[in-house]
């Protein structure tokens, strides 16, 4: 009889049980429906001094963009939310071990959850659904592509190391009201990032840190979540396609000291070369930010290559000059030589063209039957001390044209040593070598500066 009993006992308990094994049950059980307003329309507490738990855990699982002319960075995360509904709970026993349901979001309360850094408003598709747990945990499991703020350090560009935030916290609520928090530690996320990351872009992801944080906003507290993520700059490309072709410009510089300065092809290939690198600066302008407060090093190294080219070129162009200024002194040479030979009384200077003057000067007031040439006779080589000599002879001369006479042999004589042929070209080459050497005794100590500027921890 009592055997009986339980066996009708069992077969009842066994048909309840197979009569709530479905969500529907669950459901119905907590009478969850978007008609039943106390699950979405306010805060899940049965006290309002009780604060919503509210953890949030984020994993990054890409790195799309980093932009920094507009200072922006661009991740792709997956981010777990998780609270406490107290208007929710169940027994697994009571509905075939159930211990979980997904819901529309629509239908339960969500915290006010944001980004601070972020800047756009996300264009995936919010998680149509949310989990439910038997003992009231609601979880929500979303991925965004995210488009936030961040202050970039491009000093040491392209080898430098960037570090991004992102901020959660709630918009409206107090600390009081909602407290949020995070379960995994950095570690933690740091490895499962590593493990599903998918795509760096330029950056080599390094490590990502999270941390709990009070602030105060608006006289009122409210905590915070904050990922920092760590990242470095793969600068091999930069290095290629930038850096390198640079100090290529700068060894045809250094080349073009074996180009003569007799034409016009070194001075050409000079400013072809330093055209060359102010387009690689203007390359380099539209890649770094104009809000950097500091001058990033690859600034500098383009504008010092830049300066030593300039400081060639100005170089050459006073070379060329001099030689020019050499080249200028032969023909007058020349075309003096030619007047002397035609006049018999020709020097180096054309002092004899001083002689004819000075002759006919003298001539006017001596005797009829005497030349120029007898009273002030001249050797074949002009010399300047037997012209001012017979100067001095003429008595009749004004003294005003004398004193210039003198003046003017006096310069010629001292200008002699100048008028030597190739005078010019031997002091434009003693300036060509001691430039040469400074050219490459600054470009070595340039270069090693930038070098132990860039690794400098």
């Amino acid at each position: 009889m009592l055997a009986g009993f339980f066996f009708l006992l069992f077969l009842t308990d066994t048909t309840s049980s197979e009569e709530n094994c479905s969500y529907q049950d669950v459901l119905n059980y907590l009478n969850l429906t978007k008609s039943n307003e106390h699950f979405f329309m306010t805060r899940p507490v049965k006290n309002h001094r009780n604060a919503t738990q509210l953890t949030v855990d984020m994993v990054l699982y890409a790195i799309l963009d980093m932009r920094e002319k507009e200072q922006t960075f661009v991740p792709y995360v997956w981010m777990i939310k998780e609270w406490q509904n107290e208007y929710i709970s169940w027994e697994p026993a009571d509905f075939c071990g159930i211990q979980k349901v997904m819901v529309p979001t629509e239908i339960m309360w969500k915290p006010d959850l944001t980004i601070e850094e972020m800047i756009e408003k996300d264009k995936a598709p919010p998680a149509p659904h949310l989990v439910i747990t038997y003992d009231g945990n609601v979880i929500i499991i979303n991925d965004q592509v995210l488009v936030s703020t961040c202050s970039m350090h491009v000093y040491k560009f392209p080898f430098d190391i960037q570090v991004c935030n992102l901020t959660f916290k709630s918009v409206l609520h107090s600390d009081e009201e909602i407290s949020v928090s995070h379960n995994a530690d950095s570690s933690v996320v740091t490895r499962f990032s590593r493990e599903v990351m998918r795509t760096q872009s330029e950056w080599l992801f390094i490590s990502m840190n999270v941390t709990d944080k009070m602030v105060n906003y608006f006289d009122f507290n409210q905590s915070t979540v904050i990922y920092t993520i760590t990242m470095k700059r793969r600068s091999t490309l930069y290095i290629v396609n930038f850096i390198v072709p640079v100090l290529f410009f700068l060894c045809l510089d250094l080349s073009s000291f074996l180009i003569s300065e007799h034409g016009g092809e070194k001075l050409s290939f000079k400013v072809t070369v330093l055209l060359a690198v102010t387009v690689m600066q203007l390359i380099l302008n539209e890649i770094l930010p104009s809000t950097s407060n500091r001058i990033p090093l690859i600034a500098l190294y383009c504008l010092g290559i830049f300066g030593l080219m300039l400081l060639s070129l100005l170089e050459t162009i006073m070379v060329m000059y001099l030689i020019e200024k050499d080249n200028k002194t032969d023909t007058k040479q020349n075309l003096n030589e030619d007047c002397g030979d035609k006049q018999g009384k020709a020097s180096h200077h054309c002092l004899g063209e001083v002689n004819k003057l000075f002759f006919c000067e003298c001539g006017r007031d001596v005797s009829s039957n005497k030349t120029p040439s007898e009273l002030l006779p001249m050797t074949k080589e002009g010399s300047s001390n037997q012209l001012m000599e017979g100067s001095l002879s003429c008595e009749k001369l004004p003294d005003e044209l004398t004193a210039v006479l003198k003046s003017l042999i006096l310069i010629l004589n001292n200008k002699q040593e100048e008028g030597e042929p190739g005078y010019w070209t031997k002091k434009a080459k003693t300036i060509n070598k001691v430039f040469f050497v400074f050219y490459v005794t600054a470009a070595t100590i340039f270069m090693l500066f930038m070098y132990f500027k860039w690794n400098k921890v």
